[in-house]
């Protein structure tokens, strides 16, 4: 419905995706607008400066044929919103959250403003319920849980979009019977990808309990903008309207990063650290922040954004940054991955903060952390011992040393690299007990007697086959 009838036709620069209205200083920040070509043709467009002289509009498509002369700006509403519903369920959307997948639009229940609201933090509960995504490294290692924001640090022609369609088909809450939805975002695709994407979550089912959001490479940047905004949106209609334990997986930040440099280079801004916006870290954490678990209502919102880290580059800004909001990071690793193992997640610099709230006894297993503490220690042995092994052969070993090298090898092997298979948190502390069931017991230094006593021993042979891509 149109706010407001007037308009606006003192337009006097066109630069890149953004236009520059003279005289519209009643125009809202975030305001969503018409803008109206000689030929009749409109674009969509949200304001994003407002000064006493002039407005500086964001156009959502392209900027050709625009003629300065013709031009004219309307009001459509006062702020970017999207209309939510529970039917949004199974479907999938453009970057702006208009139907791709041939149905009708949906339904809104509500339109509500993209932007959301921030949550009290009196209101927040703490975190302490854990996701099993199937992925060992993940659950063991560095778990999930509920109203986290655990992102995945990539890097370049890494399988992250193969790792992010594994966690959107295999999440689930263990023994719980509460209604868990998957919200996916991804950010500059190209063709080959939302193929892809597409594909797997139809061929898998995946996309029956998923809400997908796909904006491609060639679509106008400023969408990149708002795509994680459309997608946290619908998360946090669904779980604090409708009580869905909801996971966000967003891919890739990086694409989302480069749209923000774009728009301030097209804006004039002072640039900050490598060129992107001084305000980058604000604009993340109002993202990230949309995670929580929010006291009296029974839903959630998690999140897993990913980022493909350029040239591998951790202290990047867009790592650098996320690290500093998130709590933790799962890190993709490019020498597992050169091995063919997947997913090549390296648990030495991964790290889950919020991790000890959700495990234990009563939650997956009372031996689970030790048992995580003891891989993580007997894999860093083994990754020292291999570079000994470089500088003065494997003859210069002891025994004890031999079997830690062994130990990294079956834990890559067979513990990382566990292909496309579904474990629950069992089947995960199973294998992991089979590896560490080859070192002698004196060197489980971090298990207590009782576990080892009731599983060292464990044997998997049947669950090694076929884990490796």
């Amino acid at each position: 419905m149109t706010l407001l009838q007037k308009e606006y036709n003192d337009v006097s620069y066109i630069s890149g995706p953004l236009l520059f209205v003279n005289a519209a200083s009643d125009l809202a920040y975030n305001a969503i607008v018409n803008i109206k070509d000689g030929n009749g043709r409109i674009r969509g467009g949200q304001v994003i400066e407002v000064s006493d002289d002039h407005a500086v509009i964001q156009i959502f498509e392209d900027t050709r044929g625009l003629d300065l002369a013709t031009a004219s700006v309307s009001l459509v509403e006062d702020v970017a919103r999207l209309g939510v519903s529970k039917d949004m369920i199974g479907r999938r959307f453009d970057g702006l959250g208009r139907p791709i997948d041939g149905l009708p639009n949906v339904i809104a229940d509500k339109r509500l403003s993209i932007n959301g609201q921030a949550m009290n933090p009196a209101s927040r509960a703490k975190p302490e319920e854990f996701i099993q995504t199937g992925i060992s490294t993940i659950d063991i290692n560095t778990s999930l849980i509920r109203g986290q924001k655990l992102p995945i640090f990539s890097g370049s022609g890494l399988p992250h979009n193969e790792l992010a369609a594994q966690i959107a088909r295999q999440s689930k809450v263990p023994g719980s019977d509460e209604p868990f939805a998957v919200v996916f975002a991804a950010m500059g695709l190209t063709q080959r990808e939302v193929s892809f994407f597409t594909q797997e979550f139809e061929r898998t089912g995946a996309l029956a309990r998923a809400v997908l959001f796909l904006n491609k490479a060639d679509d106008p940047t400023v969408e990149r903008i708002l795509t994680p905004r459309m997608a946290l949106t619908t998360a946090e209609y669904l779980a604090f309207e409708h009580g869905y334990h909801v996971l966000v997986i967003l891919t890739d930040l990086t694409n989302y990063c480069e749209a923000l440099r774009e728009i301030g280079g097209a804006r004039e801004e002072i640039p900050g650290r490598r060129g992107f916006p001084g305000y980058m870290y604000t604009d993340l954490a109002s993202l990230y922040e949309r995670a929580g678990v929010i006291q009296g209502k029974p839903g959630s919102v998690t999140q897993i954004p990913i980022l493909s880290m350029p040239d591998d580059d951790i202290t990047h800004p867009i790592p650098d940054l996320t690290g500093y909001i998130t709590e933790g990071q799962i890190v993709v690793d490019r020498t597992l991955n050169s091995k063919g193992i997947f997913p090549p997640i390296n648990p030495l610099p991964s790290l889950s903060r919020l991790m000890g709230n959700g495990i234990g006894k009563g939650k997956t297993r009372a031996d689970h952390k030790n048992v995580s503490d003891q891989l993580f220690a007997a894999y860093a042995n083994g990754l020292d011992l291999r570079k000994l092994v470089a500088i003065t052969g494997e003859d210069a070993l002891t025994e004890n040393d031999k079997l830690f090298l062994r130990f990294a090898e079956d834990f890559e092997n067979y513990f990382i690299g566990q292909g496309g298979q579904d474990r629950s948190i069992e089947d995960s502390m199973t294998v992991a007990w089979g590896i560490l069931s080859k070192l002698p017991q004196s060197q489980l230094t971090r298990i207590g007697k009782d576990s080892i006593d009731k599983y060292y021993g464990t044997k998997v042979d049947e669950m090694w086959k076929g884990n490796r891509m």
